[in-house]
């Protein structure tokens, strides 16, 4: 149960010491030269000297724990950080950037800069985590619309001018996601829902070896054949399931991230749409079906602050690639 009356969420200190036992169980490491020798690491002690400040005697450069995360010269005290990543780790929805100036005491424009942070943190590592899917597994891919698109949509069929159509997805920001069943979510913002682009997203994410399930929509047709099997289930004759064949899951999914973009955030950029779909991504994949509770799940956060410097000018400016 969260008790914010815990010292990691009220004193600096402790919380500096909670992220230090997450970030070196084994002992201080330097951020700079990656010496992990604890004879070779000297804790500064002084008068002049902050608490948790170490130097290393091989790069003789001074550190401490939140070198090169994402709390880096952060003026915030660190005990606002945890308790922050821990109420965005807690709330199946999100919580805003306004409660969150109400509930740290600290600016809106501080509340905003900080939660986007923290998504940054929450972004998985695709890299190291490997394709969903693989022998024997099923992943449902299904695509939705959410938000108006800022730039309009450009169409390539009418030489580069906006394409002016009433159709529900024209005009709105395309999300595709991929879940693996009892296993974990990836999401995306491409520039547009294409045909090519889905393949790229769906041979980038999912093993061959998978079995992929899709509604009707011809933008799995032939990249559907790449992969083991590839079931459908036919939504516009309203057929939802067919024995083990439905979309079911990720439709869950876009439901959660929908009413939380919706009642919680309200507006949203389009500039930063993928940092709140890495974060509704984190949460599900950290649901408690798969019995992970909110402590670990803010521990993971700030676990994951490690290695993704971001500053007010790179959330302010940097768009979505």
């Amino acid at each position: 149960m969260f008790d914010i009356t815990n010292e990691i969420y009220t004193d600096h200190n402790k919380a500096r010491e909670h992220l230090e036992a997450i970030h070196w169980p084994n002992g201080p490491n330097c951020p700079h030269c990656g010496n992990a020798d604890s004879d070779r690491i000297t804790k500064l002690e002084g008068k002049s000297t902050r608490p948790g400040v170490y130097k290393c005697n091989e790069c003789r450069k001074p550190f401490s724990v939140t070198v090169g995360t994402v709390f880096e010269r952060s003026k915030i005290p660190l005990n606002k950080w945890v308790l922050a990543s821990h109420l965005l780790a807690s709330s199946k929805k999100g919580i805003s950037a306004h409660q969150l100036h109400r509930m740290l005491g600290v600016t809106y424009k501080t509340a905003w800069f900080m939660a986007h942070r923290i998504r940054e943190a929450m972004k998985e590592d695709v890299q190291s985590s490997g394709p969903l899917g693989g022998e024997g597994q099923t992943v449902e891919a299904d695509e939705t619309y959410f938000g108006k698109r800022e730039d309009g949509y450009i169409s390539p069929q009418r030489k580069g001018r906006l394409y002016k159509s009433k159709k529900t997805a024209i005009g709105k920001r395309a999300v595709v996601s991929l879940v693996e069943r009892g296993g974990k979510v990836r999401s995306f913002h491409p520039q547009h829902a294409t045909k090519k682009a889905v393949r790229d997203i769906l041979v980038r994410n999912v093993s061959r070896n998978t079995n992929l399930h899709t509604d009707e929509s011809r933008l799995y047709t032939e990249t559907g054949k790449e992969f083991a099997s590839h079931d459908t289930v036919k939504h516009s004759a309203n057929e939802y399931v067919r024995g083990a064949v439905h979309t079911n899951t990720i439709e869950g999914f876009f439901s959660i991230f929908k009413r939380g973009m919706k009642g919680i955030y309200q507006h949203c950029g389009e500039t930063h749409l993928h940092r709140y779909l890495a974060e509704f991504d984190f949460r599900y994949n950290r649901r408690t079906a798969l019995k992970i509770s909110d402590a670990e799940r803010a521990e993971d956060i700030l676990r994951g602050a490690r290695g993704k410097r971001l500053t007010y000018r790179r959330i302010s400016e940097t768009a979505h690639a």
